[in-house]
């Protein structure tokens, strides 16, 4: 029994010696590296993101029926770069958290499970560079995992519909490689509320320690933003939940270009990914890893972990709401005729070109919208799907306007669902007869999205 104590502890010592050395940084990285990528479901996750995208696109592009509840998803069959905006409304509200759950709320905790810290302390000698390491891992992997998405994505919509122009949600046409732009822009803007679960999944998997919990920490926080999306909050508090960069990238197809919101969600998506991942830091570096009951620094989890995020929330509202001052839901009726205007006006000279009539300009056509709610019940403002507007425009050379009827479903983060009621040549059927043969009608539905942050029209 002796000798044995004294081989380990000359061994001990031989291996404290050798360590005494700072192991570099890019060297603990590329370990890290290479145990995420080894395990069996990162390799199957990397698979699946950077094949499945491109089968879905291109499978649901050559089907009669299309996701028209998602934005772009009614322009699938128009479009190769629809397909990639349809696939980041779903990984927004879905697969990024998952990914984010699998890569990075396991990257602590399964260290615990295995018994394996003491080892590793033992070959780096830096509790922070394990953590920095480890870190940057998980984080190569979900940029990986995101490029293969968009990628895929866009390979399928190109394979199977063509690089064609796309219709922004404000009507009008981006030509084929501003649409490209703006996938990638948007996809990029994605990558910022992505790092922040990313980084509450580090937290989880620190402070819950062995336990497999700490998986559940970034679908579970997306879940809980997801639904807070879907109440009518006050647009600072909307803008300082990290996932509302999910949802603003849609101002990059709009003409101007609404920055404003984009910018503020990915910059309250980064500042939320750095105290997490701050908090994480002070947690790891501060256990006692000669304890094994500690698992995780469960006493400190509420100062450390909890309570920097409940202030971070109440200081990043109170920052949007000083930077971009915004009263209410930001849902007003002149936005909403705004918006359902400007969308009919350039769908008008989609419809005409589809129709070979004489072109005509938005100047020209003078588009106004009327917009009530309740029949005239409830007051015109705030999301709703009791929305009806009463489009008119007129036509070069004719006294009499035309009109339309719409049915609008406005969601609480400003997208307009517009439904064609009549008159049928108009927007009351879903195709329009060409010379050519039949054609999707584009004023039967559209969509639209509000400016929350713009008061020009309150």
């Amino acid at each position: 029994m002796s000798t044995v104590t004294a081989g380990e502890t000359t061994a001990g010592g031989a291996a404290a010696g050798a360590g005494a050395r700072r192991v570099p940084v890019g060297r603990v990285y590329r370990f890290e590296l290479v145990k995420l990528v080894s395990q069996w479901r990162i390799r199957l996750l990397v698979l699946a993101c950077w094949a499945l995208p491109g089968l879905f696109v291109a499978a649901v592009a050559q089907q009669g029926t299309l996701p028209s509840d998602t934005l772009f998803g009614r322009w699938m069959h128009a479009t190769a770069w629809a397909g990639p905006l349809v696939l980041l409304g779903f990984a927004g509200s879905w697969a990024l958290p998952l990914l984010t759950s699998v890569v990075a709320g396991d990257v602590f905790a399964a260290e615990d499970r295995l018994g394996t810290w003491r080892h590793l302390l033992v070959a780096v000698r830096s509790p922070r560079r394990i953590f920095l390491a480890k870190t940057l891992a998980s984080a190569t992997v979900i940029v990986l995992l995101v490029a293969g998405l968009v990628a895929s994505g866009t390979a399928g919509g190109l394979a199977a519909v063509g690089n064609q122009p796309l219709v922004g949600v404000d009507g009008h046409l981006l030509a084929p490689s501003d649409a490209a732009v703006g996938v990638l822009l948007a996809w990029a803007a994605a990558l910022a509320p992505t790092m922040a679960l990313a980084s509450l999944g580090l937290l989880g998997s620190v402070v819950l320690g062995r336990s497999p919990m700490g998986l559940l920490v970034p679908a579970l926080s997306a879940v809980a933003m997801q639904l807070a999306q879907t109440l009518p909050l006050p647009v600072p508090l909307r803008l300082a939940l990290p996932g509302y960069a999910f949802v603003s990238w849609n101002g990059l197809f709009a003409e101007p270009n609404r920055l404003p919101e984009l910018l503020i969600a990915v910059a309250v998506s980064l500042v939320w990914a750095v105290v997490a991942t701050t908090a994480a830091y002070r947690l790891f570096v501060r256990r006692d890893f000669t304890n094994g009951s500690e698992d995780g620094e469960k006493r400190r989890a509420l100062t450390h972990g909890v309570l920097p995020l409940a202030g971070l929330l109440a200081l990043t509202t109170g920052v949007v709401a000083v930077a971009a001052p915004s009263t209410g839901s930001g849902i007003s009726r002149a936005k909403v005729q705004r918006t359902v205007s400007t969308v009919f006006a350039h769908l008008y000279r989609l419809q005409t070109e589809q129709l070979h009539r004489p072109a005509v300009t938005e100047a020209d056509l003078r588009v106004a919208a009327d917009c009530n709610r309740g029949d005239g019940q409830v007051e015109p403002e705030g999301p709703g799907n009791d929305w009806r507007c009463v489009v008119t425009w007129h036509l070069p050379g004719t006294e009499a306007p035309g009109t339309a009827v719409y049915q609008l479903d406005v969601a609480s983060d400003g997208r307009v669902m517009a439904d064609g009621d009549g008159p049928k040549e108009v927007n009351g059927y879903f195709l329009v007869h060409t010379g050519t043969g039949d054609a999707p009608n584009p004023l039967w539905q559209f969509d639209g999205q509000i400016d929350l942050l713009d008061s020009s029209t309150d």
